[in-house]
């Protein structure tokens, strides 16, 4: 099924054999480091069973890729294992299309996968390449770096918002935001040499931002007023919107630090692909995140089902 859906011809060098046997056969850039990652989406639980099948195929690769991104990582290949509780070429189609599409924007080959029978879920793991020593980590900030975002924040909870609320166009930001996340991979390139450290923000800024501070044995203080809320978040949440922005996660932003002789910069580069960088705080020596009233670990936490 993946060969009949979702066979392409290798769009670039480096896979001496694709689709279609036990394994792919690839040839990794001469000198550089691979970076490997795996994501698994599940349906009610990273988004809604009845979401446009295009949306689920690029939102699968969306967030895999994202990681890439936070790596500063050129993509390559992917692989995909896929399980449906119906083979419905109806579905199928669409799904493999949105995959594809975002496969083609982000340069990178499908080169193998499988599809089993069960509740639906989508497992991709991607692989990039970065030049040995230029790769982006968690543990690399220092105390007073500045720590930056890229992008906006809250749109994913403002978009699974929309959703609940009967929302179905993917003309409104919010939504779109949520069903067909960008991952920042040109933005993550164009930080190496430039940031310190970085992280995609998939889990909520807090959550991700203590696993930046707990990597580099840093704190942080935060500036809430300075955080960049997604377009449309404040009309549909209310006051709800700074918490989303906070904790609701499914941004796929990069959250990063900078040296701040970096800064310039850091946002000339971004701001030539047109992808804003917005300075929200500092790491700091002291542990913990302040300027937030509570210094839990906030965003989506896997096992109790909860945003808190």
């Amino acid at each position: 099924m993946i060969a009949r859906h979702f066979t392409r011809p290798a769009r670039h060098t480096g896979v001496m054999l694709g689709v279609g046997d036990d394994c792919t056969l690839l040839a990794p850039t001469p000198g550089h480091q691979l970076a490997v990652s795996v994501d698994t989406s599940l349906a009610e639980v990273h988004f809604p069973h009845a979401a446009p099948a295009a949306a689920i195929g690029h939102r699968a690769l969306a967030v895999s890729l994202s990681d890439l991104a936070a790596m500063g990582a050129t993509p390559r290949w992917c692989l995909m294992a896929l399980t449906l509780d119906d083979a419905d070429d109806a579905w199928l189609e669409p799904f493999a299309q949105g995959f594809d599409t975002l496969c083609a924007r982000a340069g990178i080959d499908l080169v193998g996968g499988d599809v089993t029978r069960g509740p639906l879920s989508v497992s991709v793991t991607v692989h990039g390449e970065v030049p040995p020593g230029e790769a982006l980590t968690r543990h690399g900030a220092h105390e007073g770096d500045l720590l930056a975002v890229t992008g906006s924040l809250g749109g994913g909870a403002g978009g699974l918002a929309a959703w609940q609320s009967g929302e179905r166009s993917l003309d409104d930001p919010l939504l779109a935001a949520y069903l067909l996340p960008e991952p920042r991979l040109a933005a993550g390139q164009a930080l190496r040499g430039l940031a310190s450290a970085a992280i995609d923000v998939s889990d909520g800024l807090l959550a991700d931002l203590q696993h930046l501070c707990d990597a580099s044995g840093l704190g942080a203080a935060l500036e809430l007023e300075a955080l960049p809320l997604a377009q449309g978040l404040v009309e549909r949440l209310g006051e709800g919107a700074l918490q989303a922005a906070l904790s609701g996660g499914d941004d796929y932003e990069l959250l990063v630090g900078l040296p701040e002789g970096a800064l310039e910069s850091a946002q000339r580069a971004l701001g030539a692909l047109g992808v804003p960088l917005t300075v929200i705080g500092r790491f700091t020596a002291t542990p913990g995140i302040q300027g937030v009233e509570a210094n839990g670990p906030g965003g989506w936490q896997h096992f109790s089902g909860a945003t808190p």
